[in-house]
């Protein structure tokens, strides 16, 4: 049961609450809730925030689609922030279409650890995937659909294998990224980040 003492909400009723993704804990977006949004939130098991614009509740996702479907909810220390942990429905949070609402940088500092090419690649697909851009080959992929993409995918594998039986390692390095590429257009057309892929090899691992 929740301690609602231990909660602080602000002068107008509310709560900063942090949404980030259950699985790979990236932050998707961060938005308000009240106590009556909060109470919604745990009864459905749909995150419900408090818009300050509109001064009404909203069930994110209500219109779009794009809803979140809680897995666990966490408060901080001081007791002012909130944590939630959702299932990203349709793998956008942001209204402009994005996977989240931090999506501008501000300032690039030095990484110790640099992004993995393949995450890299695969966020500028959901992006073209939910923001189509004219001349885009990613863009002609997911236009044309399933098939299309079925069919480059194992066009792309004959060429590794002929790339193979030559024994030409340049050869099969630039037909292997060929289908890289092309299976993470098909990972994004159904909604499956790399890292789901990940955990299923890991599963295998340990068996």
């Amino acid at each position: 049961m929740i301690n609602w003492e231990e909660l602080k909400f602000d002068e107008k009723g509310l709560i900063p609450t942090i949404v980030q993704d259950y699985k790979d804990n990236e932050v998707l977006m961060m938005a308000y809730m009240n106590k009556e949004s909060l109470k919604l939130t745990l009864e459905t098991g749909k995150a419900t925030y408090f818009s300050r614009s509109r001064q009404k509740l909203w069930v994110k996702g209500e219109t779009s689609g794009h809803i979140q479907n809680v897995k666990e909810m966490f408060y901080d220390c001081d007791g002012d922030t909130l944590l939630i942990k959702v299932e990203q429905v349709g793998n956008v949070a942001c209204h402009t279409g994005n996977r989240s609402c931090f999506y501008r940088k501000l300032k690039e500092f030095e990484k110790v650890e640099k992004e993995s090419v393949v995450n890299a690649l695969y966020s500028l697909l959901i992006n073209r995937k939910s923001n189509p851009v004219e001349g885009s080959y990613t863009t002609y992929l997911f236009e044309q659909g399933l098939d299309k993409i079925l069919k480059k995918v194992g066009e792309e594998s004959a060429e590794v294998i002929i790339g193979a039986k030559n024994e030409d390692k340049a050869e099969v390095i630039y037909e292997m990224s060929d289908l890289v590429y092309h299976s993470l257009v098909l990972l994004a057309y159904f909604d499956i980040k790399p890292s789901e892929v990940e955990e299923e090899l890991r599963k295998r691992e340990k068996k």
